[in-house]
């Protein structure tokens, strides 16, 4: 590409030009369907087509078309699970690998297919079909995420993600589809009460009429947490999440539709979150014990989003949808980074000392509240920075159909920009008979102190042929993308500039993909996709793009009664990226690094039916059953200093990815009662890269948990529930990153009503 960005941002005027220029004109539409759930929470026709354009898969519908592996987990699913935590949610989809942390999900580490889970930074995150990662280029570890409790519907792509959302096309994406505006007037709420003074409510409220319809939202969730803190305090969070939509629109059946929605959020978040866990010996003593040390640590967030999405149809076979969207972001995560035992002493991170324990018994013994001889014991981190993520998106859509054939051909174009902004400090602290007293006050932006941004213009076009039992589907997606990091280093807190060292980084890259769709019956299909995974590299010099090429073969059966979907991958990397991240165990530079070759492959399967006889008179009993074997191993020896992957041999495991997930839900529905049981099997994940049998003290525990939940429907549209999370209150080491072992939720118990209106 020969032209310059601001040719591009021209260009993605023009695209969207009747964003800003065709009137709005009112009529009532007179079509509309419902997506699952209430009857009153459905979608226009034309809402349809705007699905397919922005989402990852679109119309639920679909999902059995789709050339590769697509999973779609819709409201009345959702409303079954009653989850706020999207790594419960996303148990039951195969080919997902989840690393829990906070036994909450407020900072989800979410692979697929070995890519990785470290915060969610190799999958593609959005909402609405929108980037969602706090600077998805520049810094794409998702310190942020969008409130599962909140979303109406959850979409899961691999393979065939690559060509139309981007930038991380190796694992695939995930979109959270946000609450859409009812078609007539009517709302709902949901309270909860639970263990550990858990509070929760969602409602919504909302209507639509002939040329505008709104709807207001929140979620809001608190508890005390199931840690216990030594000398007590809460361990939990507080979370408040507020959500307004406006829709414009012109009649259906006027000669040009058209669609303005302004969608308006905003998250707040305290956390009383640590990266601080335990040695092995306290965690088979106390497992939900908190350290002394911790007692301070705290996770504060705040985050806006604004979309403004317009979508034209000027004939029946072109369409044309843009999005403008600007999200920025919060967060100053205060909490333990290291331990200096002695004034002359050498500072030692939290990580060192809970591994080794016995070498570093003085400063085990001040974490756990020991008086400290030295005034600044504790060095606690002010990870403080701000971030925002803007662009705007078009991609305009062409249909023709004959008797022959369908084709359909969308082109699509991204103009964005992020950026993380890093102004931290650390302050000191002594410990005093288990209490942490301030003595010495740091001074903003005398420890990190930099800005890294990232420019990026992505197009695609992707071309889709169904011509009687084949859909042919290839396409290419283009990325550009210029980094730059300015670091005004730790003495220059004013950034003057006097010590002002700049890196910058420019990757440009084409990423082709073809799958193919054969119907061997009315009810089966195969698929086998080939697509090039690709992921930014960052501002490093030296560090490559992150570059693979990616298979599957596949066959669904859609029958009345029963889904059957199995599928073979293989993703084979010429490099694979590794980031240095605190959370993932590094240094927490947030730089990224070449792993070089590699390779993940395996086995997807699952199975939906409904084991009540056809004629059984209301009764239902759905039965869900998935099955992940995944291999993921380094095809190259190299030196690392990042403490996961340290020295690797040529056919070393990567780190945190269970071979072997197992999933089977069960439920009954008769009359008024629901009953829901989900249970998940993962296997020991090895927590550092290694070969042969899991070491003791370098594995996570393989874990059966057991998930139930009940509902009643009253009179009207009213609904009580119970919810169990952890059945068997089984106790397993779910992790030992960011620093020292750490448990899974314990046995939790939930209750609440439902009101719809």
């Amino acid at each position: 590409m020969t032209f310059n960005l601001r040719s591009r941002f021209l260009l993605a005027v023009i695209l969207a030009g009747p964003f800003v220029s065709q009137p709005v004109i009112a009529e009532e539409p007179d079509s509309t369907r419902t997506t699952s759930g209430s009857d009153s929470l459905a979608i226009s026709d034309m809402e349809v087509i705007i699905l397919d354009r922005v989402m990852v898969i679109g119309n639920p519908e679909k999902t059995h078309e789709i050339p590769g592996s697509a999973q779609y987990i819709d409201h009345k699913r959702l409303e079954k699970q009653g989850y706020n935590d999207i790594t419960r949610i996303l148990r039951e989809i195969p080919g997902v690998n989840l690393q829990e942390e906070d036994g909450y999900g407020l900072r989800p580490n979410i692979g697929m297919r070995g890519s990785g889970s470290e915060r969610s930074e190799k999958i593609t995150v959005m909402e609405d079909g929108v980037l969602m990662a706090p600077a998805p280029y520049a810094a794409p570890a998702a310190y942020y995420f969008p409130t599962a409790g909140r979303m109406h519907g959850i979409e899961v792509r691999k393979g065939s993600s690559q060509i139309k959302h981007g930038p991380y096309t190796t694992g695939g994406a995930l979109n959270l589809i946000s609450t859409p505006i009812p078609k007539r007037f009517s709302g709902r709420t949901n309270l909860s009460i639970g263990e550990d003074k858990a509070r929760n409510i969602q409602a919504y409220l909302g209507d639509s009429y002939p040329n505008f319809a709104w709807l207001v939202e929140t979620y809001q969730a608190n508890v005390d947490g199931y840690k216990r803190l030594d000398g007590g305090g809460n361990t939990g969070f507080d979370k408040k999440d507020y959500l307004g939509k406006l829709r414009f629109n012109t009649n259906q059946d006027g000669q040009i539709y058209q669609e303005i929605m302004i969608k308006l959020g905003k998250t707040d978040e305290i956390s009383n979150e640590t990266y601080l866990g335990l040695t092995d010996q306290d965690f088979t003593a106390t497992p939900f014990r908190r350290y002394s040390a911790s007692q301070v640590d705290r996770m504060t967030t705040e985050q806006q989003q604004f979309q403004m999405r317009y979508f034209v149809q000027p004939g029946e076979s072109l369409d044309l949808t843009s999005i403008a969207y600007r999200s920025n972001f919060e967060r100053n995560w205060y909490k333990l980074d290291r331990v200096r035992a002695s004034a002359g002493g050498t500072r030692e991170s939290i990580a060192s000392i809970l591994e080794s324990p016995e070498v570093f018994a003085s400063e085990h013994a001040i974490l756990q509240g020991a008086t400290s001889t030295n005034a600044d014991a504790l060095e606690v981190k002010a990870n403080n920075r701000s971030y925002y993520s803007q662009g705007i998106q078009t991609i305009l859509g062409f249909t023709k159909r004959s008797a022959e054939a369908e084709h359909g051909l969308e082109l699509g174009i991204r103009l964005h920009r992020d950026q993380i902004d890093r102004f931290q400090w650390v302050d000191n602290y002594r410990m005093e008979d288990g209490k942490m007293i301030l003595t010495d006050l740091g001074a903003p932006g005398t420890e990190s102190n930099r800005v890294e941004t990232a420019t990026a213009f992505a197009s695609f076009a992707q071309y889709t042929l169904s011509k009687g039992r084949i859909r042919f589907t290839p396409g290419v997606r283009y990325e550009n993308i210029h980094v730059e990091l300015e670091d005004y280093g730790k003495s220059d807190p004013s950034r003057t500039g006097s010590a002002l060292a700049i890196r910058k980084n420019r990757i440009e890259v084409w990423i082709p993909g073809s799958g193919i769709d054969f119907r061997i019956s009315n009810n089966t299909t195969a698929f086998l996709g080939v697509h090039k995974g690709f992921a930014p590299p960052g501002s490093k010099t030296g560090t490559l793009p992150e570059s693979s090429i990616n298979y599957e073969a596949g066959v669904r059966y859609n029958g009345e009664r029963l889904t059957v979907q199995g599928v073979l991958y293989l993703n084979d990397y010429s490099n694979l990226l590794g980031s240095d991240l605190a959370a993932a165990g590094g240094t927490g530079s947030g730089d990224q690094f070449n792993g070089g070759e590699a390779i993940s492959r395996g086995l997807e399967f699952g199975l939906q039916t409904d084991l009540a006889p056809p004629a059984s008179n209301g009764l239902s009993l759905p039965l869900r059953i998935t099955y992940t074997f995944t291999h993921a191993e380094f095809r190259n020896a190299f030196e690392s200093e990042f403490g996961p992957w340290g020295a690797v041999s040529r056919g070393d495991d990567l780190p945190y990815v269970p071979k072997h997930q197992f999933y089977v839900g069960l439920g009954f529905e008769y009359a008024r009662l629901a009953l829901d049981l989900g249970s998940k099997y993962s296997g020991s994940m090895r927590t550092e890269a290694g070969a042969g049998g899991l070491r003791a003290l370098a594995k996570t525990d393989s874990h059966f948990i057991l998930d139930g939940s009940a509902e009643f429907r009253l009179a009207g549209k009213t609904r009580i529930f119970v919810g169990i999370r952890n059945l068997t209150n089984k106790t397993y080491i779910a992790a030992r990153r960011p620093a020292g072992v750490r448990p899974g939720l314990p046995r939790t118990f939930v209750s609440g009503i439902k009101i719809d209106f």
